[in-house]
């Protein structure tokens, strides 16, 4: 793959990392901070992030096995999350490609309407079980993933950009 010029060489990443890094966000989107209809989604970010930079070991699936998990600990209606994961990593693998090309602060915005469309998924799959609308305030969970992305991206390809083995004969 060509690589856009400035653009550093990272290393592979670390499937135990990306594994930490998933558990690690389902944790956070488990504790017990109150349902806020404006508290961004931290596993569906961290499933973006690695369905754009590793599609090959995060995909459709994984998410949908996530999906299932927040199901059950949200004691929402089954299939709900799994949903909304699932199209958003259908989506963000779709379009890993492009979505490389750009800096990160225009990622950021890229993967804006990813995450309002599983927003609106997940809400047009509690409006039809019968749930209420929780109000426009919902609006500020998309938002909120966009302005977390960067913070997101640094700290998940930190151990990408360790140096390897340094040797005096080599100028890499």
């Amino acid at each position: 793959m060509i690589m856009r010029s400035g653009q550093q060489l990272l290393l592979p990443a670390n499937p135990v990392f990306i594994w930490f890094s998933l558990i690690a966000a389902l944790l956070l989107n488990m504790l017990p901070l109150g349902r806020v209809p404006w508290m961004p989604d931290f596993l569906a970010l961290v499933l973006v992030f690695w369905n754009v930079h590793q599609p090959l070991r995060v995909g459709i699936g994984l998410a949908f096995m996530f999906g299932l998990g927040m199901d059950v600990q949200q004691s929402a209606l089954l299939g709900q999350h799994a949903l909304s994961y699932t199209a958003l990593s259908f989506f963000a693998a779709l379009i890993h490609r492009r979505l490389l090309w750009f800096s990160v602060p225009s990622q950021a915005l890229q993967v804006l309407p990813l995450f309002a469309v599983a927003h609106g998924v997940e809400l047009a799959i509690r409006m039809l079980g019968g749930g209420i609308f929780p109000g426009w305030i919902m609006l500020a969970a998309p938002a909120a993933e966009t302005l977390l992305w960067p913070i997101a991206s640094v700290l998940l390809l930190v151990p990408q950009r360790r140096a390897p083995d340094q040797d005096e004969n080599r100028p890499l």
